[in-house]
């Protein structure tokens, strides 16, 4: 009974350690996933650009037609 009891309570102890770490991991992806979404951001990109010498576009992008042979 003894040895059935503190098995049990390793595999508590266990479950609980996992649930910690499970909790950490998703933390850090978050924070990874939310730090990605602001570096994506249009009006982030335009200033790193703007300090590396390139500027955004003021002539607006043209449609492109392609016609297919029939």
């Amino acid at each position: 009974m003894i040895a059935s009891s503190h098995s049990a309570d390793k595999k508590v102890y266990e479950i609980a350690r996992l649930k910690n770490e499970v909790k950490e991991i998703r933390s850090t992806f978050l924070e990874g996933r939310t730090k990605l979404m602001r570096l994506k951001m249009e009006s982030n990109v335009i200033s790193v650009m703007k300090e590396k010498g390139i500027n955004p576009s003021v002539i607006p992008p043209k449609k492109i037609k392609v016609k297919t042979k029939n």
